[in-house]
C-alpha cells in the first residue's frame, strides 16, 4: 500500500504557485530564505560573534516542524464506484493499471485527483519528449534571477568572502580534499562493473519498475523520470553553496547547500527539520530519524544504496528518494559507512507523536543533530590498536633563511587528548614528512589556498597506505580569529580547563605560538562542527616536538628505513616497527610507537631501559607472569578518556531517548575500568616484591603510592565493593533511576586520583613495551646483544676519543635471505680509539645486487634499536650517541611534481650538507647516477670529500664510481671495503671468454671492488644473451680505445688530487712564519700527509 500510494503521489496537481514556477512540485518563486544567528551571550568578546547558519525562530542544535507520524493509517487512493474512461484517457498506460488502485470507501474524490494527475502526465510528455520554449524561459528566467544567499537569509560570513575572492590557479595535481561523500560512489558488490545510469539503478523489482516504464513509452525520457524525483536545485548543474556559488567555482565551499528563497516555506514539517540541517552539512551522510526508522534522502540515499545495497524508494520527506534501516540496525550501518570513509550524522526525535499529539493538533516533534562521527573522531566500537589522529595545519611566513614555519594541532578523541607546536622546515617539507609519519592522522584539515603546493604534495607523498588512509579536507579558512582572539575563546569557553597543563604553559614551549593557535583555532572550528565540544572543555592539552630531544629522523629518513611501512605495498610487513611490536595491550602498542618516532639521546636513560630488558631477559618466569596480566587488560588509556568525558558530559543524560542507554554504557564503563585497574595494580605490587628489577622501572617511569592507607590498593578496593554490591552485572546492567545518582557519585569520588590513575597506565604501557623489547631481543632467530653506549663527541670516554660506530656480525633483524635464512653478518668498525686512529668513513663498492644497500639499512636500524634502549642484532656493539640519521637511498622520480631522480638527489644530498654534525650518521648510496658520468662523478666526489674532511661524521658511502676508490685510498679518514662474490669457472664462447652467473656471498671484504659485474647481472635479469655479448665487445673495444686514460686512473692511487693539494697546502705552510695563522684545512692536510708516510714506511719496513 505504501508503495502505491508513494507512487500516485508523485503525479498530483502541482498549486497555482508550484505551476507558475516552472520549479516542479516543489515550486520556485518563494520568499526568501533566513537563517539568523545565534544569540550573543553578554560577555563573549566581538571576535566570537561568528554567523551561524539555522533555521529561523529555532537554535542552532534544534531544528523543529510539524512531523506527520509514521503510524498513521495509509490515505485511501481510489474509490470503489471508479471505472475505466477509455474516452478521457485515450487507453494511456496509466488507465491500463488504474484498476489496481481501486478502494470501495473513497468518496469518488479520487476520480477527480486521478483525472489531474493525467493531464499532468500529457502535458509533461511532449510527443518529442524534448523541453518546451516555454520550459527553456522559465529555466533561463531562474538563473537569470539566481542570487546568493545575503545575511538576511542565511548567517555565512561575509567578511570573509569580500577578503578570500581572487583569481585562484587550480593545480591538478595537488591533492584534492575531499570526503568520500564528495567523490565518484561505486557499489561495493558491483564494483568491479559499471553500473549503468542512475534510472537503471533506481529500478527496483514490482508494480513500480512497470509503471515507470510504461511512463518512458509516452516519450518521457529516463532523466525526466529520474529527475521527476528530485527537488530542482538538487540538480548537478544547478546546485549551489550557501554563498550561491557552483561546483566548479574555486571557492565553492562543499559543506553547506543553498536553497532556493521561499522553498522552505513550501516544504512540509518534515522537510524543513531534514533540509534546514542538511544545508549546513552537506559533507556529511544524514540519518532523519522517524518513528522507529532512520532514513536517507536523495544524494545520502544513493550512498546508502550503492554502499550498503539498501533498497531505493520513492518516499520519505517530500516524496524523495529514500532508504532507510530500523532502530537495530543503525549503528552497524553508521559503522561501516565511516569504515569507508564517510562522516556520518544522526539527527534524533525528542519525543514521540503520542507526545506531540497530547500538546495539541498543531504539535510538533522536534529533532535535533545530536552526533556525527567521521573516521578521524571514532571514539566506541572497536576502532583497532592505533590512535586516531584529527590534525589541523597552518602554513606561516616564510623566515629569514629561506625556511616556512608551520603551526599544528592534533586530536585523539578516544583518548580525550590534544596537542600543539610547530616546526620549521624548506622546501623539501622533510620537517613536515615527520610530522606526518609520526602522528599518522586519519584527516587532515588545512586551507585551501593557504598551504604551499610542496606541501600540499608533501601531504600526499607522505600519506601512509595500507590500514591507514589520510582523508584531506580543505576549507576556505581555518579560523577568522587571530591568535589572541583564539586565545579569548579558548577562555571564555572554558576550554581545557580540567587539563593538566595549561594553554599559556603549552604555548611557551612553542617556537611559533601565532601559526600554532591559527591550527587550534582551526581544529576548535571542526571540532564544534561536529559536536565535539566536550573534547575541548575535558581534554587534557599537551605540547609536542616532532624532535623533541631525540635521535632525529626527517619523513625522507623515515620512509628509506622503512620504519612503518615499506616501500613494496604500504603495509606494516617487514618494517621495524612490525619487527619489536610484542605487545599485548593496545595502548603499548602507541607507546611503542611514540618511542620509535623519538629514541633516546641521553645516555643514561638509554642504559636505564637496558638495565630492564636485561633484567626480563635473565627472568622468563617474570615474563611470563607480566604476559598473564596483561592479556587481562582493556585499554585502559582509552577507557579512562571515555570516563572522564562522560563524568563532565551531561548532555546526553538530558535527553529521556537516550538516557537509559547512556547510562548503561557508562556503568559498563565504570565497571571495566575499576577491574582493568585492579589488574594493573595486582602486577605494580608483583614486581614490588622483586626488588632490583622494580628499581630498573622506576627509573623509566614514576610509580604512585601503591600501599598504605593512602596508596591506590586500599582506595581501589572500597570501589570493587561498590561495583559489586550495586553493579554486579556491569557488562549488561538493568539500570534504573537510582543507578544514575550513584554512578555520579562514585565517579566524582573516583576521578579524584585521576593523575594518579594516569601514572598506573603509563607504567603499564611502559612495562608492555619493555617486556616487548625483552621478547624481541630473546626469541630473535640471530643473535642479539646488549649495546654499550658511549659519550658523545663533546665528552672523552675513556676507550675512545671521539664519535665510534663499531658492530661485530651485525645483520638486519627483518631483511631474511632466500628460503627465510638469515642474512650474512658483517663486522663494521667506524671511529677513533684513544691508543690508534681508525677511520669513520665507509667507502663500499661491489657488484649490483650484492647487498650493499641492505649493509645501510642494517646499520641504521640497529643504531635506533641501540637508541631506543633494546638489543640489536649483531654479536657486539659500541656505539656513540647519534643525533641525526640522514638517508639518501634508492633511484625515485615524482614526475607528477616536476621532479627528476636526480634533483630528488640533490635536494636530500643537500640537506645533509647543511644539518649533518659530527655526531650523525649519514648513508649515501649511489649519489650522482642521476645525470651524466662525469657530472654524476664531480658531484658524488665534492660531496664525499665535504661530508670527509669538514663534517668529519660517520659516513657510509656506496658507489659505483671506481675512480673514488683510487682518489681516496690513501686518506686516514676513509676505509675501502667492498660486498664480495664469486665466480665459477670460464668458459670460452667463441670469440669471447663470458663468465657464468656471479654468487653474491654478501660478506663484507677489504678494499676496492675491482668492478660492478653490470654485464652478468643483466643476464640474470633476462637481458638477452646476445645483446649482452655485444655489449661486452663494445665494453672491451673501449678499454682498447681508452686504454691510456684507463691506465692513468688506476695510478691515481700513487699520486691522485688530493697528494696534488697536499703538496700545496705543505709549500705554502712552509712560507708561514706565524703558525697561529693556520687554519683547520692546513692541519687536517699535515695529517692526512704523516699517515701517509707512516703507511709507506710501515710497508717498506715489512718488506725488508
Amino acid at each position: 500500500m505504501n508503495r502505491q500510494r508513494s507512487l500516485l503521489s508523485f503525479f498530483q496537481k502541482s498549486s497555482p504557485a508550484n505551476s507558475d514556477s516552472g520549479t516542479g512540485h516543489l515550486g520556485g518563486g518563494c520568499a526568501a530564505l533566513k537563517f539568523p544567528s545565534k544569540e550573543e551571550k553578554p560577555s563573549v568578546p566581538t571576535a566570537f560573534n561568528q554567523p551561524v547558519s539555522v533555521p529561523a525562530n529555532d537554535s542552532a542544535d534544534e531544528v523543529r516542524g510539524t512531523d506527520t507520524p509514521p503510524e498513521k493509517l495509509p490515505r485511501q487512493i481510489l474509490p470503489s464506484t471508479f471505472s475505466s474512461n477509455e474516452k478521457s484517457i485515450d487507453g494511456t498506460p496509466f488507465s491500463r493499471i488504474m484498476h489496481k488502485f481501486v478502494r470501495d470507501d473513497d468518496g469518488g474524490k479520487a476520480t477527480r485527483r486521478n483525472q489531474s494527475c493525467i493531464d499532468i502526465l500529457n502535458k509533461t510528455a511532449p510527443a518529442s519528449g524534448k523541453c518546451t520554449s516555454t520550459n527553456l524561459k522559465e529555466q533561463s528566467k531562474q538563473e537569470v534571477a539566481f542570487q546568493p544567499i545575503t545575511k538576511d537569509n542565511v548567517a555565512i560570513s561575509n567578511k570573509a568572502d569580500q577578503e578570500h575572492i581572487f583569481p585562484i590557479e587550480d593545480n591538478e595535481d595537488i591533492p584534492g580534499p575531499e570526503t568520500p561523500g564528495m567523490q565518484p560512489l561505486a557499489s561495493h558488490t558491483k564494483r568491479c562493473r559499471d553500473d549503468g545510469s542512475k534510472f537503471s539503478s533506481l529500478l527496483d523489482s514490482g508494480k513500480r519498475v512497470k509503471f515507470l516504464e510504461d511512463l518512458t513509452s509516452m516519450n518521457m525520457t529516463k532523466k525526466e523520470v529520474d529527475m521527476a524525483s528530485r527537488f530542482e536545485w538538487l540538480d548537478p548543474s544547478r546546485i549551489r553553496d550557501a554563498n550561491g556559488r557552483k561546483p566548479d567555482d574555486p571557492l565553492y565551499d562543499r559543506t553547506t547547500l543553498f536553497v532556493p528563497p521561499g522553498v522552505l516555506g513550501k516544504m512540509s514539517a518534515s522537510q524543513k527539520q531534514y533540509w534546514s540541517v542538511k544545508c549546513k552539512y552537506m559533507d556529511v551522510v544524514l540519518f532523519f530519524k522517524v518513528g522507529k526508522f532512520y532514513e536517507l534522502y536523495e544524494m545520502d540515499a544513493e550512498i546508502g544504496h550503492k554502499e550498503l545495497d539498501w533498497k531505493m524508494t520513492f518516499s520519505g520527506v517530500g516524496k524523495c528518494r529514500q532508504v532507510g534501516i530500523s532502530e537495530s540496525g543503525i549503528d552497524d550501518a553508521v559503522q561501516k559507512l565511516v569504515a569507508r570513509g564517510y562522516k556520518v550524522g544522526r539527527v534524533e526525535q525528542l519525543g514521540t507523536s503520542e507526545e506531540a499529539k497530547a500538546k495539541g493538533a498543531n504539535s510538533i516533534i522536534p529533532r535535533k543533530l545530536v552526533q556525527v562521527v567521521t573516521p578521524s573522531t571514532l571514539v566506541d566500537n572497536n576502532i583497532g590498536p592505533d590512535a586516531l589522529h584529527l590534525l589541523a595545519i597552518k602554513e606561516g611566513s616564510d623566515l629569514n633563511n629561506g625556511s616556512v614555519e608551520y603551526g599544528f594541532a592534533f586530536v585523539d578523541c578516544a583518548a580525550l587528548k590534544l596537542w600543539v607546536g610547530s616546526i620549521d622546515d624548506d622546501a623539501s617539507c622533510s620537517a613536515l614528512g615527520a610530522l606526518l609519519l609520526q602522528v599518522s592522522p586519519k584527516e587532515v584539515v588545512y586551507e585551501r589556498r593557504g598551504l604551499s603546493k610542496e606541501a600540499q604534495k608533501a601531504l600526499k607523498k607522505y600519506s601512509l597506505n595500507g590500514s591507514t588512509t589520510l582523508q584531506l579536507t580543505p576549507v576556505q579558512s581555518l579560523t577568522d580569529l587571530t591568535s589572541p582572539e583564539v586565545t579569548d575563546l579558548v577562555r571564555f569557553n572554558g576550554y581545557f580547563k580540567r587539563s593538566s597543563n595549561s594553554l599559556d604553559h603549552v604555548l611557551n614551549k612553542v617556537n611559533h605560538p601565532e601559526s600554532t593557535m591559527c591550527a587550534l583555532g582551526g581544529l576548535i572550528n571542526h571540532l564544534t562542527r561536529l559536536m565535539l565540544e566536550d573534547i575541548l572543555l575535558n581534554g587534557d592539552i599537551y605540547p609536542y616536538q616532532v624532535y623533541r630531544g631525540c635521535l632525529k629522523m626527517d619523513g625522507q629518513t623515515l620512509v628509506n628505513l622503512e620504519i612503518f611501512s615499506n616501500n613494496a605495498d604500504g603495509s606494516q610487513s617487514g618494517t621495524l616497527y612490525k619487527y619489536l611490536d610484542n605487545c599485548v595491550t593496545s595502548s603499548g602498542k602507541r607507546v611503542l610507537r611514540s618511542w620509535i618516532c623519538h629514541p633516546l639521546k641521553d645516555v643514561d636513560g638509554i642504559n636505564n631501559r637496558l638495565d630492564v630488558v636485561d633484567g626480563l631477559v635473565s627472568h622468563p618466569e617474570i615474563v611470563s607472569l607480566i604476559t598473564q596480566h596483561l592479556q587481562k587488560l582493556p585499554d585502559l588509556e582509552r577507557l579512562l578518556g571515555r570516563f572522564k568525558h562522560a563524568l563532565q558530559s551531561s548532555g546526553p543524560l538530558l535527553l529521556p531517548i537516550f538516557r537509559r542507554k547512556v547510562l548503561k554504557r557508562r556503568v559498563k564503563v565504570f565497571g571495566s575500568l575499576v577491574k582493568g585497574l585492579r589488574t594493573s595494580l595486582n602486577l605494580l605490587l608483583l614486581l614490588q616484591n622483586e626488588g632490583p628489577l622494580m628499581s630498573s622501572f622506576t627509573k623509566v617511569f614514576k610509580v604512585p603510592v601503591l600501599t598504605g592507607s593512602c596508596g591506590l590498593d586500599q582506595f581501589l578496593t572500597q570501589f570493587e565493593a561498590a561495583i559489586e554490591s550495586d553493579f554486579p552485572n556491569y557488562q549488561n546492567h538493568e539500570v534504573t533511576d537510582a543507578d544514575a545518582e550513584i554512578l555520579a557519585t562514585l565517579s566524582e569520588v573516583f576521578m579524584e586520583r585521576a593523575a594518579e590513575w594516569f601514572e598506573v597506565v603509563h607504567a603499564i604501557n611502559c612495562i608492555d613495551v619493555l617486556r616487548s623489547f625483552a621478547f624481541t631481543s630473546s626469541m630473535s632467530c640471530g643473535t642479539m646483544c646488549r649495546p654499550v653506549i658511549v659519550s658523545s663527541s663533546r665528552s672523552t670516554s675513556q676507550n675512545y676519543a671521539g664519535t665510534v660506530l663499531k658492530m661485530k656480525g651485525l645483520w638486519h633483524p627483518f631483511a631474511l635471505g632466500e628460503h627465510g635464512s638469515l642474512p650474512v653478518p658483517n663486522d663494521l668498525n667506524l671511529g677513533e680509539k684513544t691508543d690508534a686512529h681508525h677511520p669513520h668513513t665507509l667507502l663500499l663498492t661491489g657488484p649490483n645486487m650484492g647487498g650493499k644497500s641492505t649493509l645501510l639499512r642494517a646499520t641504521c636500524v640497529a643504531v635506533i634499536m641501540a637508541q631506543l634502549g633494546c638489543y640489536v642484532p649483531c654479536e657486539n656493539c659500541d656505539l656513540s650517541v647519534v643525533d641525526i640519521i640522514f638517508t639518501r637511498l634508492g633511484a625515485t622520480d615524482r614526475i607528477m611534481a616536476g621532479e627528476s631522480t636526480f634533483f630528488i638527489e640533490c635536494t636530500e644530498t643537500a640537506q645533509i650538507l647543511q644539518n649533518a654534525t659530527r655526531d650523525s650518521l649519514v648513508i649515501l648510496d649511489e649519489l650522482g647516477r642521476g645525470t651524466s658520468t662525469f657530472d654524476g662523478y664531480a658531484i658524488a666526489y665534492s660531496v664525499f670529500r665535504h661530508l670527509v674532511e669538514k663534517v668529519n661524521c660517520r659516513l657510509l658511502f656506496a658507489t659505483h664510481y671506481h675512480p673514488l676508490t683510487k682518489e681516496f685510498a690513501s686518506h686516514p679518514h676513509v676505509m675501502l671495503q667492498h660486498m664480495a662474490c664469486a665466480f665459477e669457472s670460464e668458459s670460452d664462447d667463441g670469440h669471447l671468454k663470458r663468465r657464468k652467473e656471479p654468487v653474491f656471498l654478501y660478506r663484507l671484504a677489504a678494499g676496492a671492488c675491482p668492478e660492478s659485474y653490470g654485464l652478468q647481472v643483466a643476464l640474470m635479469a633476462g637481458i638477452p644473451e646476445t645483446i649482452v655479448n655485444v655489449a661486452s665487445k663494445a665494453s672491451q673495444q673501449m678499454k682498447k680505445s681508452i686504454g691510456r686514460s684507463f691506465q692513468s686512473s688506476e695510478q691515481r692511487s700513487k699520486f691522485s688530487t688530493l697528494h696534488e693539494e697536499w703538496l700545496k697546502t705543505l709549500v705554502s705552510v712552509s712560507r708561514i712564519e706565524d703558525c697561529d695563522t693556520f687554519d683547520e684545512d692546513a692541519f687536517d692536510s699535515l695529517f692526512c700527509m704523516w699517515c701517509e708516510l707512516k703507511t709507506s714506511l710501515l710497508g717498506r719496513v715489512k718488506s725488508l
